[in-house]
């Protein structure tokens, strides 16, 4: 008897932060590999950049759709997936919560014991722990449609390489959730609260049928990844310092291509939840 045929489906992904650094690379490489996205940014200029001239072949032929949002206001969130939804007929797939602050220390070369970063410390939370929270949350109805096919559907006399994956969440957390600097409280904070997040949700949303996972970037080069890179034409390997090669076991400094395919291995990975990857050349494990 002839095995049945695999045929491989675009998934709807929705990305936050995607206009720029590690979120454009992500919606560069899903969109490349036959998916289509939406992605969320506060900045505007670099979104309609990325939207419209970096991925402009993929907005034009409707696989790209784009809206602002403000990580820190959960109306705005609810309203933009709710768009994005729309955009998808309804059906989501995949959500990455990479949107968020990206600057790990206090501005300005403060410390801990100035006052005044208590605002910083609820910016940190507010954008990089709640933002997620509240994404995740107003995802999870468009993407329990396909979380019903996906526990029902699996026979065990089928449970074999051509089950599919199911939908899944992906959050993008930091390898400073587990080793810091000085002055990274609010960053390191809210990174790993990240880890409590995912581990949580891939418990409680696992009835769904949906995985909840998350990758932890080391020190990736993205100046590259943004309309003023663009522009003048700037590459990855020029932003590497012989301090890159020599801080990583991989004898290089990260790309975002490196998140992306981890990201993209994830999405397909049916047997992973709960997880987290930590994408950092070996960095973690170096005894400096």
């Amino acid at each position: 008897m002839a095995s049945a045929e695999i045929q491989t489906v675009h998934k709807n992904i929705i990305i936050s932060g995607g206009a720029r650094g590690i979120g454009r690379a992500l919606t560069r490489m899903m969109l490349e590999a036959g998916h289509h996205a939406y992605i969320f940014d506060i900045d505007e200029e670099e979104l309609e950049h990325t939207t419209k001239v970096h991925l402009k072949k993929y907005h034009e032929d409707g696989k790209l759709g784009s809206a602002t949002c403000d990580l820190r206001d959960v109306e705005d969130i609810r309203n933009k997936v709710k768009k994005a939804a729309e955009f998808f007929n309804e059906r989501i797939d995949v959500l990455i919560n990479n949107g968020g602050i990206a600057s790990p220390y206090w501005k300005d070369g403060k410390t801990m014991e100035d006052p005044d970063t208590l605002s910083e410390w609820r910016a940190y939370i507010d954008t990089n722990l709640t933002g997620p929270f509240a994404m995740s949350q107003a995802c999870i109805p468009y993407m329990k449609a396909r979380a019903h096919d996906v526990v029902k559907g699996a026979h065990f006399e089928n449970a074999d390489n051509s089950s599919p994956a199911g939908p899944c969440i992906i959050h993008i957390g930091s390898f400073r959730a587990h080793q810091s600097d000085p002055n990274q409280e609010g960053y390191a904070s809210s990174k790993a609260g990240q880890l409590g997040l995912m581990h949580s949700m891939a418990i409680s949303l696992g009835s769904l049928g949906i995985r909840v996972n998350l990758i932890a970037p080391g020190r990736i080069k993205v100046a590259h990844e943004c309309k003023e890179g663009d522009e003048k034409g700037t590459d990855w390997a020029g932003q590497v310092s012989q301090k890159d090669v020599d801080d990583h076991p991989t004898n290089r400094a990260g790309r975002p291509a490196d998140i992306a395919n981890a990201a993209l291995y994830l999405i397909e990975a049916g047997f992973i939840t709960g997880q987290d990857i930590t994408v950092d050349g070996g960095a973690l494990r170096k005894k400096n």
